[in-house]
């Protein structure tokens, strides 16, 4: 079964960064286009970025364009999010899925970060 795990989130000023990752396993990594989403307390389930199985096209929401970073490493089965110039707005529980701009509902427990001076 598809197993997601998301880490590397936590406390960062405004203008830091964090790297998140993403450990997949249950199916064929490297075949499957991968995203990045998030959901902060009272507001909607947003995607944040994706990148393809094949050829490792990047897309980004405009509102993290020229500061997040997504990242795949195939051999390691491993997804990232590089995050810098981070902003309070950025606070969210941060989940990774399969799917280039939507996901498939499997969802891991997630990781928390959290942008507060």
């Amino acid at each position: 079964q598809v197993q997601l795990v998301e880490s590397g989130g936590g406390l960062a000023q405004p203008g830091g960064s964090l790297r998140l990752s993403c450990a997949a396993s249950g199916f064929t990594f490297s075949a499957y286009s991968m995203s990045w989403f998030r959901q902060a307390p009272g507001k909607v389930f947003e995607w944040v970025s994706g990148i393809s199985a094949l050829s490792g096209d990047t897309r980004y929401a405009d509102f993290v364009k020229g500061r997040f970073t997504i990242s795949r490493d195939n051999a390691k089965n491993t997804l990232y999010l590089q995050m810098n110039n981070l902003q309070p707005e950025d606070t969210a529980l941060y989940y990774c899925d399969r799917g280039l701009l939507y996901g498939e509902g499997n969802r891991g427990q997630g990781t928390q970060v959290t942008v507060s001076p």
